[in-house]
């Protein structure tokens, strides 16, 4: 019986798995967790804290505060821990108490491009183009609640039963959506899209293996020469990074408007409006669609008009815009190839409710567009420039285009590599004479042949 109880007694104690056993001294026999030990201590903080006072302080202040209060709450609590898990305690409670609990640290982290939340237990982040699982979890789904409440009461957003889905922004830039029951069966899920603080450069995606010089060349050349230009790809395939380079090729001296669902373009120029698109207000009023802006932004003597994704009925607007003298224009959509781009603005002008014939259509698109660029996130993680693609025209009631360069895949390497090579395919486009004469010189070879 005595032995029973001795085992009974080593399981009570076993901490969970995973977790750091952290012991109290003066002989105690309970153990306590290192998410109870956080939490329990935690709440002490936060009502010791006279949280209108902090107010004023520095966020370095405050981080000291915090960590005095903290190491006082240990000792009170008659706690050893070792130097390590001590520090890490302080740090995860100031994480707590201002940031965003477990998953803060990820968002301090460059290399880490997306955060994502599927329930308190479960943490992914996006590392070099590839998902990987964390060993960070939350206490539970009221824990994680608490973090995005967070999130969306600093943006003046909310998010319950009645209304399940949100798209918010962090301070930094970076995008958040969340997804609460009934919608989402399991529990919270969040997803952050973390925003670039420093601006990736041409010289960075041939680093990258992106695209090569001559594709460089001919790009910017297209951008000088004021052609309307529209990014094309799937999710994460890196759109908004290309779109954000090739802007830097727009002259400094034109005047820039930007749209966007959620701010992420960062100009170099001067010269620049941005402009945001406005969800609905807790009555169901308010909103400010990208339709609105573009047809605001053509009031407001635009040299350029640059939209982050075209999605909806703005794109009636963007087309008459680049059909009457506003060329120049960038934009990206939702693609995965040349092709399902013109079937995409097509679906987009008819989901709209405009009574257009489908030839008409493609015939504003074809007179619009000058080039689709295709832009591929492979297995292997990387982000390539799969084909840059000119329209050329109309035949019947089919547009016409050729592509100018095209990555052509290999294969795989021994460690999943994607081996392959960039091409000219020997095509120029028909649109050459007008980057020349924009004065841009391109390289005789630049297409091959």
């Amino acid at each position: 019986m005595a032995s029973r109880d001795r085992l009974n007694n080593q399981k009570r104690t076993k901490a969970p798995e995973g977790e750091k056993s952290l012991g109290k001294s003066a002989g105690h026999q309970r153990r306590d967790s290192f998410l109870e030990l956080k939490t329990r201590l935690h709440q002490k903080l936060i009502d010791r804290l006279d949280l209108s006072a902090l107010s004023s302080l520095s966020p370095e202040q405050l981080r000291g505060h915090i960590k005095e209060v903290t190491e006082a709450l240990i000792v009170e609590e008659d706690f050893y821990l070792d130097r390590t898990v001590k520090e890490r305690l302080i740090t995860e409670i100031q994480h707590e108490t201002f940031g965003l609990g477990p998953i803060e640290p990820y968002l301090h982290d460059p290399e880490i491009s997306d955060v994502l939340v599927n329930t308190y237990g479960q943490v992914y982040i996006e590392k070099a183009g590839k998902l990987a699982k964390t060993e960070t979890v939350f206490k539970d789904n009221n824990h994680l609640m608490l973090i995005i409440d967070r999130i969306l009461t600093k943006v003046g957003r909310r998010v319950d039963e009645a209304s399940p889905m949100v798209d918010a922004r962090l301070p930094d830039g970076s995008r958040v959506n969340a997804i609460i029951p009934p919608v989402a069966l399991d529990g919270p899920i969040l997803s952050i899209r973390k925003f670039r603080k420093d601006v990736l450069s041409m010289d960075d995606l041939i680093e990258n293996n992106s695209l090569t010089p001559p594709m460089i060349q001919f790009l910017e050349g297209s951008v000088r020469a004021r052609l309307n230009i529209l990014i094309s790809g799937g999710t994460g395939a890196g759109k908004t990074t290309l779109l954000n380079i090739l802007s830097a090729f727009i002259p400094g001296g034109e005047r820039i408007v930007t749209i966007e669902d959620s701010a992420e373009l960062q100009m170099q120029q001067p010269h620049v409006v941005r402009l945001e698109t406005r969800p609905p207000n807790i009555e169901g009023k308010g909103t400010v669609t990208q339709r609105d802006l573009v047809r605001n932004a053509l009031r407001m003597r635009p040299d350029r008009i640059i939209i982050g994704e075209v999605r909806g009925a703005e794109i009636y607007d963007m087309l008459q815009a680049m059909n009457t003298g506003h060329d120049g224009s960038l934009s990206t959509l939702h693609a995965n190839s040349p092709r399902d781009v013109l079937l995409r603005l097509e679906t987009l002008m008819l989901l709209a409710g405009y009574s257009i014939r489908g030839k008409a259509i493609r015939e504003m698109v074809s007179s619009a567009i000058d080039v689709i660029i295709q832009v591929s996130r492979y297995s292997d993680g990387t982000r390539k420039i799969s084909g840059i693609s000119e329209i050329v025209g109309m035949e019947q009631d089919t547009i016409t285009m050729q592509e100018i360069f095209n990555f052509e895949k290999l294969g795989v390497g021994p460690e999943g590599d994607i081996v392959g090579e960039y091409r000219p395919t020997g095509l120029r486009p028909k649109f050459l004479d007008r980057i020349l004469r924009s004065g841009y010189k391109l390289t005789p070879d630049l297409f091959g042949g």
